[in-house]
């Protein structure tokens, strides 16, 4: 019987059909700020909120190198009812005179319109400064509904207007005006970041807060329109001026919380032959988790970098110096995770030409950063420990109980789960719990690294451990299998647990006797429970049933009226305490915490995590009812929209409105 003959690549494509066509005309060539409209995640990291925030974060960058460079001294910060943002400071000024390579722009438009246009490049108008792409208030232009930009210099105002990036009226002189410095003003588009998007006051002021202690040269004046308010923590107006610096920061970070140390650690170190400044201030905390907070040239860098490195390694090499000069020979087990496991810290630098990763500068990789850091810090260390003899030995014995700490815990682990974990790789975020045993130990699912942050702080160390996730994990029950494989969350969720999935569950191998599900009170929060849940239901069913899995209830308001204080799960709630606890005359302050990370981790663990004081829902199958529940769950969050569309149809009836 003749073989087929084999088919060569070249015959199974037929140049000729109009699938296979590709010319020319298929090359798009995107000009001026249509790259930033069409993919602002390669500029500012996505649309989500915190995205909509990063472009006040350009703005106000702008005017704190004014700052930092000594030509301006105060910023303006104002949020109006309309949502539009105005920046403004009284420095230099854009440049408005024309542009030597587009003599028919002013320096201003060519700046506004133009990727890759500024002074920032090669050092002469700014030692050091934020922005280093010439990116940043483009894209804020871009990414505007409207923005008008106004410039006081030599004695006149000028003025100009733009919409989603390009220019919709001519510079302008307005007038004379006797002041100088530079203003702008700006909406979101709702095309990018959405028709509900707006700036949130509360993070609109803590991130003026932050760059204001950051530079004790500048002040910052904040004012926001009172009907955006929601609580009474971000102030209407408020003047922002710390002239300690790092120090005023620290102090206002660890109030009431006890530290190691009666005093921080504090300091400044310039070096002007090298274009570099390094600031510092430092405690420990002896009843908590600690934090590490770094900046550069007042950017934040909340995924550390070789400026860390280099205070890591300072403070590491310093501390082991001082205890063999004293003696301490346990000393030398001490690593730079001991140091660091209970810090709070506060990190700034001033450096010329950093180095990031990413537009968003949330990592600095420059490396000279890190001798920098480290050469400035090293010697500061040692005299302070020298002239604080009691306070050094002990925070040096804090130090080395938390290293045996850590190598008993390593020891403990590999001799009782040896067997069956067979070396297990506990995922990077998992803060574990002391115990090893699973009997009256918990495992939170935390929604976020800001409310893991305020978990980790809050928790009993021996018993309760702490799994930040991030975001919204997967829907199991609409998601392809290799998508269910592939997701990370998922993947650090299931290796923290041990016992497999589905007819593979091993209830001898789970490492916690508790798994508790710990999102906000608001209906983000409620979605991530869901989808949890959902995870829970389809891969863990044996979990569930075994009664493993909780929900956790934290408050949604806190009431206080003098010294009375009180928690409310809800409105309903709220209303009860409000007619049973607080029927007494006086007024009664009411906040709404937005979110975990906003709570006080003792807070968090008076009405959230402690039990005996917390509420606990289990999480139940009715085997009877579950072929019905099987049902819901597939009509809820499965991949077919048609059936979500008929449920909410058949239960319209049953909402009520409610005024939010």
């Amino acid at each position: 019987m003749a073989r087929a003959a084999k088919p060569r690549p070249q015959d199974l494509f037929d140049a000729s059909k109009p699938d296979g066509a590709y010319s020319a005309k298929d090359i798009e060539v995107l000009e001026g700020l249509e790259p930033v409209r069409r993919r602002p995640g390669m500029y500012i990291g996505g649309t989500d909120e915190r995205a909509l925030h990063h472009l006040f974060a350009e703005a106000l960058d702008n005017c704190m190198d004014e700052a930092v460079a000594g030509h301006a001294r105060h910023i303006t910060v104002r949020l109006d009812a309309d949502g539009r943002l105005t920046v403004a400071d009284d420095g230099r000024g854009i440049p408005v005179d024309p542009h030597p390579k587009f003599p028919k722009k002013s320096a201003l438009e060519v700046i506004f319109t133009t990727l890759h246009s500024g002074a920032k490049f090669s050092g002469k108008a700014y030692n050091t400064s934020g922005g280093l792409h010439g990116v940043g208030i483009s894209v804020v232009n871009a990414l505007s509904e409207e923005l008008t930009v106004e410039v006081a210099s030599g004695r006149t105002l000028y003025r100009q207007t733009f919409a989603r990036g390009l220019p919709t009226s001519k510079l302008m002189e307005v007038g004379k005006v006797n002041r100088r410095g530079t203003s702008v003003s700006f909406r979101p588009d709702p095309e990018i970041f959405g028709p509900r998007s707006g700036f949130k006051p509360a993070r609109l002021y803590r991130m003026a807060r932050s760059k204001a202690y950051l530079f004790g040269g500048v002040e910052i004046r904040w004012s926001c329109d009172p009907s955006l308010l929601v609580s009474d923590e971000t102030p209407a107006e408020a003047v922002l001026h710390f002239p300690g610096g790092l120090k005023d920061f620290l102090e206002s970070s660890i109030a009431g919380r006890s530290s190691v140390t009666g005093e921080p650690f504090c300091g400044e170190v310039a070096r002007p032959g090298e274009a570099g400044r390094v600031e510092w201030a430092i405690a420990w905390a002896a009843d908590a988790d600690g934090f590490l907070n770094s900046y550069c040239n007042t950017i934040p860098t909340p995924e550390g970098g070789t400026h860390e490195a280099g205070l890591k390694a300072a403070l590491t090499k310093g501390l082991k110096a001082h205890g063999e000069l004293i003696g301490n020979r346990r000393v030398q087990i001490v690593t730079a995770e001991d140091v660091t496991v209970s810090i709070q810290a506060l990190l700034s630098v001033f450096i010329r030409n950093p180095e990031f990763q990413g537009q968003t500068k949330e990592r600095l990789s420059t490396a000279d950063a890190q001798r920098l850091v480290e050469g400035a810090i090293k010697d500061p260390f040692a005299h302070w420990l020298a002239a604080n003899p009691r306070e050094a030995e002990t925070l040096i014995g804090f130090i080395v109980d938390r290293a045996e700490e850590r190598v008993r815990r390593r020891q403990e682990k590999e001799v009782a789960r040896k067997a069956a974990t067979r070396k297990l790789r506990l995922p990077g975020k998992l803060a574990d719990c002391a115990r090893t045993d699973a009997v009256g130990t918990e495992l939170f699912l935390v929604e976020g690294d800001s409310a893991g942050g305020s978990a980790k702080q809050a928790r009993d160390r021996a018993t309760q451990a702490i799994l930040p996730l991030r975001g919204k994990i997967l829907n199991v029950a609409s998601a392809a299998s290799g998508k269910l494989q592939a997701n990370q969350e998922i993947a650090d969720i299931l290796l923290a647990l041990g016992c497999g999935t589905r007819e593979r569950y091993r209830p001898e191998d789970l490492r916690y006797e508790r798994i508790v599900i710990m999102t906000d009170a608001d209906v983000d929060g409620a979605h991530i429970a869901s989808l949890l849940m959902t995870f829970f239901f389809r891969e863990l069913p044996g979990l569930i049933r075994d009664g493993h899995l909780f929900l956790a209830v934290p408050p949604l308001y806190r009431l206080s009226q003098g010294s009375k204080t009180a928690y409310a799960r809800d409105d309903a709630h709220k209303d009860e305490l409000m007619r049973t606890t607080f029927s007494g005359k006086g007024k009664v302050e009411i906040s709404r915490f937005k979110g975990l990370g906003e709570m006080l981790p003792a807070q968090l663990k008076e009405t959230t995590m402690k039990p005996g004081s917390r509420t606990l829902l289990q999480v139940r199958i009715d085997e009877a009812e579950r072929a019905d529940t099987d049902d819901l769950v597939e009509r809820l969050m499965g991949r077919k929209a048609e059936l979500r569309f008929a449920y909410i149809q058949e239960n319209a009836s049953f909402v009520e409105e409610v005024d939010v």
